[in-house]
Order: C-alpha cells, then sequence, then structure tokens
C-alpha cells in the first residue's frame, strides 16, 4: 500500500467527521470562519493537515477552488481535487511522522463517532483505541466506507492475543463478527472498537497486559518494527562488547542507549548487498553472529540460540525486502493473506459454477429421463390401446364367427327338414 492511500484513509475519517448529517457532503458554511472567530470545517482540517504534514498552507487556494459552489454542499469527491493537488502532491515521504498525522485524524473524527462509555465502563483507554483505529486502517479493505473483513479481524485478535501469551475466544469471536455489526461482508472500525470494549474476547486478560500487547502488535504492524530487544554489540574501534536496544525495520537496523530509545548510538542502512553470518563463541560471547555491509561488519551476540536464531531470520527478511523493492512486511503479508482469500473465493465460485453446471447437466438428464419416461408410458398406452384393440376385434371375429355357425347349423337344420319332408312325400 503507497503512502497517498495510507493517508487517505485516516483522511477520510476526518473529513466524514465534518459531515453532521451523514448524508455524504458537507455544508459550505464549514469553510468560513464563524462570528466568533473560529475556523472549522475544511479550513481547520486542510489547514492542520499542511502542519503534520510538514508543507505549506494556502488558505487562498482553498476559497479559489470552491469559489464557484459557494452555496452549495461539497462531497468528498469535490474535496478530493484540492486534496490531491494541495496536500497530498506536495507530500515528501520522510519530511513528516505518519504517526502525528493519525493523530490528526483520530482526533476529529473519534470526537463524533467514538463513544466507549455507551457499552458500560470502557476496556480500552484512548491509547489503546488509537493504536487500533491505525490497526484497523492498515489492515481494512482498499476501499471505501472502510471495512476489515472477518478473516482479518481474527488474525489481528489472534497477533494481540499471542502477544499476552493467551489463546483467542474464536465462539465469542463468531458471535460477535455474526451480530449485526457487520456490514457489507466486514466489520466498521467502530463495531471493532466496540467489541474489544465489551471485554467477551480478552475476558480474565489485565488491562495492563491488554495495552501492552496492543501496543507491541501496533509497533509491529504500523510501526514496521520487524523486531527490537537487547543485543551485545561489539565496538569498531575499542573492541568491547556493550548491551544495546536494537530496532528492527525493513531499510535499518538502530541501536539505542536503552529501550527508551530516547538516545541513539547509530544506525545500519539495510540492502541487498547486507549479509548475515553466524559466528562461533567468541570473546566469551556465545550466540554470536554477524551482520555484514559494503562498508563493515558488525558482531552482535544474543542472549541465547533461540534468540539469535529470531533475530539473523528477521534480519535476511529486512533485507530480502529490500531486494524485492517492498518497504512493509506487513503490507506484503497483508496482500498474500488477500490474494489468498481472493484466490479461496475463486475456487469457491469455480466450485459453485461446477455444481450448478452439475445440478443443471442432472436436470437436463432429469428431464430427459421424464421425457423418456412419458414417451415409455405412451409407448405402453398406444400398445395397451393396440392390445384392447386386437382383442376387440378377435372378439368381433369369434362372435361373428359363432354366429356365422349358428346359421349354418339353422340352415344345415332346415334343408334337413325339408329333405325329411320331401321322403316323406
Amino acid at each position: 500500500m503507497d503512502l497517498r492511500s495510507e493517508l487517505l484513509k485516516s483522511i477520510w475519517y476526518a473529513f466524514t467527521a465534518l459531515d453532521v448529517e451523514e448524508s455524504g457532503k458537507v455544508s459550505k458554511s464549514q469553510l468560513k470562519l464563524s462570528l466568533c472567530g473560529c475556523v472549522h470545517g475544511y479550513q481547520v482540517l486542510s489547514h492542520n493537515l499542511c502542519t503534520v504534514l510538514s508543507i505549506p498552507h494556502d488558505p487562498v487556494a482553498l476559497e479559489d477552488h470552491f469559489r464557484e459552489d459557494d452555496d452549495g454542499p461539497v462531497s468528498t469527491q469535490g474535496y478530493m481535487p484540492y486534496l490531491n493537488k494541495y496536500i497530498l502532491d506536495k507530500v515528501k515521504e520522510g519530511s513528516f511522522v505518519k504517526e502525528n498525522v493519525d493523530e490528526l485524524c483520530w482526533t476529529l473524527t473519534a470526537k463524533k463517532n467514538y463513544r466507549p462509555e455507551r457499552n458500560g465502563r470502557p476496556v480500552l483507554p484512548n491509547t489503546d483505541s488509537f493504536r487500533l483505529w491505525c490497526l484497523f486502517n492498515f489492515l481494512s479493505e482498499d476501499k471505501y466506507p472502510l471495512i476489515m473483513v472477518p478473516e482479518e479481524v481474527e488474525y489481528l485478535l489472534k497477533k494481540i492475543c499471542m502477544a499476552m501469551s493467551v489463546e483467542l475466544n474464536c465462539m465469542e469471536l463468531e458471535d460477535c463478527i455474526n451480530q449485526d455489526a457487520v456490514q457489507q461482508n466486514g466489520l466498521t472500525v467502530w463495531a471493532f472498537l466496540d467489541m474489544m470494549n465489551s471485554g467477551k474476547l480478552t475476558r480474565g486478560s489485565e488491562r495492563e497486559s491488554l495495552s501492552m500487547a496492543i501496543e507491541k502488535v501496533y509497533m509491529e504492524i504500523v510501526g514496521e518494527v520487524l523486531k527490537e530487544g537487547y543485543l551485545w554489540k561489539k565496538g569498531q574501534l575499542r573492541r568491547n562488547w556493550t548491551e544495546r536496544w536494537f530496532k528492527l525495520r525493513p531499510s535499518t537496523l538502530t541501536y539505542y542507549v536503552s529501550e527508551d530509545c530516547k538516545e541513539r548510538k547509530g544506525s545500519i542502512p539495510l540492502d541487498h548487498n547486507c549479509c548475515v553470518e553466524i559466528l562461533p563463541e567468541k570473546d566469551g560471547k556465545r550466540c554470536v553472529f554477524c551482520l555484514k555491509t559494503l562498508s563493515r561488519t558488525y558482531e552482535m551476540s544474543a542472549s541465547d540460540t533461540k534468540q539469535r536464531q529470531e533475530w539473523t531470520s528477521a534480519i535476511q527478511t529486512a533485507i530480502r525486502l529490500h531486494a524485492e523493492g517492498k518497504s512493509s512486511l506487513h503490507a506484503d503479508l497483508k496482500l498474500r493473506r488477500r490474494e489468498q482469500r481472493e484466490q479461496r473465493e475463486k475456487r469457491r465460485m469455480a466450485r459453485e459454477e461446477e455444481l450448478q453446471k452439475l445440478q443443471a447437466l442432472q436436470g437436463e438428464k432429469e428431464v430427459k429421463l421424464a421425457e423418456l419416461e412419458l414417451l415409455r408410458e405412451a409407448q405402453r398406452q398406444a400398445e395397451a390401446l393396440l392390445e384392447q384393440e386386437e382383442q376387440r376385434r378377435r372378439q368381433q371375429r369369434e362372435q361373428l364367427q359363432q354366429a356365422l355357425e349358428v346359421q349354418l347349423r339353422e340352415a344345415e337344420e332346415v334343408r334337413g327338414g325339408e329333405e325329411g319332408e320331401r321322403r316323406r312325400w
């Protein structure tokens, strides 16, 4: 998913938050200054977007762009040309903090749409709700209105439960997904947050444990942190071993003094020229490995063989992503899961189509069998009628023969009587 698409998902929520009447359009009056001198609507949204995206705001361009339709409402389609031309086209990757954009859009949309208290005491503090909103946006389908399909909901919840070392209650999940909150084969973010605030899926879990799990999954998926943790690193000049907090992203391996990440000590750029090698025990350090770049070899030591395997595997994944021209592991994984769903759907549709064809053929066969049976029945009836007709004719012939025989006998009797009369005479 490209940067513009990521930004548009968050901005879409901020824009729709201005749609008070939920008509799909925003009143032009929200473009103007109110009597109290406060700025509303697009002015606030556009100005604040320019601020967090580190680009200059041009209020004159905003007024000129909408001047022709000064009295009518503006839809998302009407705002998009301005947004693209005067804001998104000027955005430079790396010049702003994406999280600041998300926080701005979350603040605007949550004020209108997020009401956790309606379900009783909310389980989630605002920070966790914001992070889940960001995770939802990342995993949602790339079409509007934004939804997350049930398979992605299950994937995210399994990640969170795995981070807490608990099992996901699949029965409760299925019940929640099957409720009326599901729309267009997916969950809206507000239905998803309501589900999380219900506590059904994380029943028995401590709030602190849930918050830590959400933060971990957020950093992994949205923050693109492939792995983080302490490693021992061998210095280049003094050649001594120092423990550092390492954070691996698809393009860099950065290390800090401690896990608060306040003091960065260095950053190792990763590309297709890098490679990882397992090393034997060295300087009393076990589980040693090295990361080779074109300019330097970095030696590191993990706490155990499992951690060394995880680190080397994660670094190799980052190198592979760079070699394939991909900037995000989870964007790649999301695309693969979507392709798998589409393939499953294609196979399901192909099976249904084949089944329909078989059913049609079976129906045609049954029709033909029925027609054949009708023909056979007609033939049987015709044969029966012929048999009846033949029998009637036989009976007529027999009756006629019997009548003739009776007449012959009667005639013979008459002739015999006449002969007897002649002899007497």
